[in-house]
């Protein structure tokens, strides 16, 4: 892992191993990790559980426990001063991974891609590519990787 680093998506790839490093062994996933620049710092982490079960407080707060530890031992790589803050993905959460659409087909994303941006539902999941259902009947595929996507509502039930 490449230390030293503090800018733009490099930055977001060195907070999301650390993190990824000391949570996925406690069974999270690290979906976002940035550094937030201000008056007071910001390490923001954004996590879900591996076995798809809804972040609870106290998963929360092992996680914050588990990387606060950690990252004490990274001073050179954070500003005297901050502040960690571990995060449940929330309503606006990021879908990155084929099982990330799985588990919310049928539901509205808000998608950014190189073709344009739409609101749509997820449709079939096969092969590395999502389907997308939109207004009048019209389709749009997508290959993984080549967009970003962030749910648009919240299902009734956990998924």
């Amino acid at each position: 892992m490449q230390m030293g680093r503090k800018a733009g998506s490099d930055s977001a790839n060195l907070w999301s191993e650390v993190a990824g490093s000391v949570l996925s062994p406690l069974g999270y996933d690290v979906l976002e990790a940035s550094l937030k620049s201000g008056k007071k710092p910001i390490l923001l982490v954004r996590i879900e559980r591996k076995d798809e079960v809804p972040v609870s407080v106290a998963d929360l707060e092992r996680a914050n426990h588990a990387l606060s530890a950690h990252l004490d031992t990274l001073e050179a790589l954070l500003p005297a001063h901050y502040l960690l803050q571990v995060e449940s993905p929330g309503a606006d959460r990021p879908l990155f991974t084929a099982r990330h659409f799985e588990r919310f087909v049928g539901l509205k994303v808000k998608v950014r891609s190189p073709q344009g941006n739409f609101t749509g539902r997820v449709g079939t999941v096969k092969d590395g590519v999502v389907e997308f259902l939109l207004d009048k009947d019209e389709r749009r595929t997508l290959e993984l990787g080549t967009f970003k996507a962030n749910l648009a509502e919240w299902p009734d039930q956990p998924r």
